[in-house]
């Protein structure tokens, strides 16, 4: 009896944070983002051979958008446009940040984070950083008020867990990085139920070297990578139960996505872009098409499905208007706009154009059904040709979807049309920032000297 009754005074506990909440007329944000994870690697996608219950489900209950966009083919560039809803071109921001790199998200940028902090919100991101790792660049200094992970991809030198500012540790047992990050989230929703939150979870997985914990180890269809793929999928169940069981679940949005494509090169440990051309590091679909997934009981209709153009860019606008923090968002050029018509149902998104972004250019341009690629040299990513060089070509990726067919001289008119709109585009983005300085290379001439002179010592004997 005792136990029933404290059963049913947790229930009730539940209810009451969850009507406290919607009296504040604040709904909670919680996104979670996958790194390197394929368009095929999610079962809702098309995998056979990872099971993603607790993804899928989210997608059963929620929407699935089909044709969802990050900004970039690779890590720090499509980061910054999520969490500024800007085009990292606007940022300087081009590449990959490394644990040699000076610079960072410019303190003049206004994240989410800091909008909604703003606003009343309490903030926290748990796992992977990657837009500058000095302090000035950290996440407590960019609008959240908790921080815990690794500051940049899990294959750089120094890899540390940070704790806000401070190293935490300097032993990482990536087996465990998962569940850490989702054990830290989980806290974070308990302590923070009587208050709107966002919660950012940025797991360094899929990205290689791959770790899954022993729970998940040797279970999957698809070796080591498949493992990695249901351990989040498990992490992303957890944190939907944390917040069911405060009574949180009708009043949050989570959306689930990745940060860009697969990495290829890594065959078996490198995931799979499913139906999709190329992967991580290109501009063709397979590097930027990425799955996505939103749910929000009570708001989102179960099932729905968009086929349509929308971004990650869309993000940072849609949070906004949500959550009515307008008063403390950015007064910068935003470059996606309110989603909430197509999470509810009731419209379409406006705009139907991307600019395809590598290197701080612009590769490839979609508008509609239709996308042209600008001529290229060959594409390398670590030295490795994945892409040979081409000319100009044009797809309709609505009948062709893996980018097979080149239609370029069979429709003048189309590519006209859209390099008229690549042109605009380019006019209204107006003046961009030099690239931030991400790397540098050592100077290793020393080395090169001693080799030169042990060269020439070994054959005067």
């Amino acid at each position: 009896m005792k136990k029933i009754l404290l059963i049913a005074a947790l229930f009730t506990i539940a209810a009451n944070v969850s009507v406290a909440q919607k009296k504040t007329g604040k709904p909670n944000i919680v996104v979670i983002l996958a790194d390197d994870l394929g368009y095929g690697d999610i079962g809702t996608f098309g995998a056979t051979d990872i099971r993603t219950p607790n993804i899928d489900d989210l997608a059963k209950k929620g929407l699935k958008l089909t044709s969802f966009y990050s900004s970039s083919p690779v890590c720090s560039p499509t980061r910054a446009a999520l969490i500024t809803g800007r085009y990292p071109r606007r940022l300087g921001i081009d590449h990959v940040f490394f644990p040699e790199s000076f610079t960072g998200i410019p303190a003049e940028e206004v994240t989410i984070a800091e909008a909604l902090k703003g606003n009343g919100y309490k903030t926290a991101i748990f796992g992977k950083w990657h837009l500058g790792h000095h302090r000035q660049f950290l996440p407590l200094q960019n609008g959240f008020d908790e921080y815990y992970g690794i500051p940049y991809s899990n294959d750089m030198q120094g890899v540390v867990y940070l704790r806000g500012n401070d190293v935490d540790s300097i032993k990482v047992n990536q087996k465990y990085t998962t569940k850490t990050y989702t054990d830290e989230a989980v806290k974070f929703i308990d302590k923070n139920k009587d208050k709107p939150f966002f919660l950012y979870v940025t797991h360094n997985m899929p990205h290689v070297p791959l770790y899954a914990s022993p729970a998940f180890e040797g279970k999957s269809k698809r070796g080591l990578y498949g493992d990695v793929i249901e351990e989040i999928d498990w992490s992303v169940g957890e944190v939907v139960k944390a917040l069911k069981k405060n009574g949180l679940e009708e009043n949050t949005l989570v959306v689930f996505t990745s940060d860009n494509g697969p990495w290829l090169i890594f065959d078996i440990e490198g995931g799979s872009a499913g139906p999709l051309r190329q992967g991580k590091g290109t501009t063709f679909e397979g590097g930027q098409r990425v799955p996505a997934v939103a749910y929000w009981p009570g708001k989102i209709k179960p099932g729905s499905v968009y086929d349509d153009i929308a971004t990650q860019l869309d993000l940072y606008p849609t949070i906004i208007s949500l959550t009515g923090s307008q008063k403390t968002q950015t007064t910068k050029p935003l470059d996606g706009e309110d989603i909430s018509p197509v999470l509810f149902g009731t419209g379409k998104r406006k705009a139907d154009e991307f600019a395809y972004y590598s290197n701080g250019k612009i590769e490839a341009f979609r508008k509609g059904d239709w996308k042209i690629r600008l001529p290229q040299a060959d594409i390398k990513i670590n030295g490795i040709v994945v892409v040979p060089a081409s000319d100009t070509l044009l797809f309709n990726l609505k009948t062709d979807l893996s980018e097979k067919n080149n239609l370029l001289k069979t429709n003048p008119a189309k590519v006209k049309e859209l390099l008229g709109a690549l042109e605009v585009f380019n006019k209204k983005l107006g003046n961009t920032p030099p690239a931030l300085v991400q790397r540098m290379p050592s100077d290793d001439s020393h080395i090169k000297k001693r080799a030169e002179r042990a060269g020439k010592s070994s054959s005067n004997k």
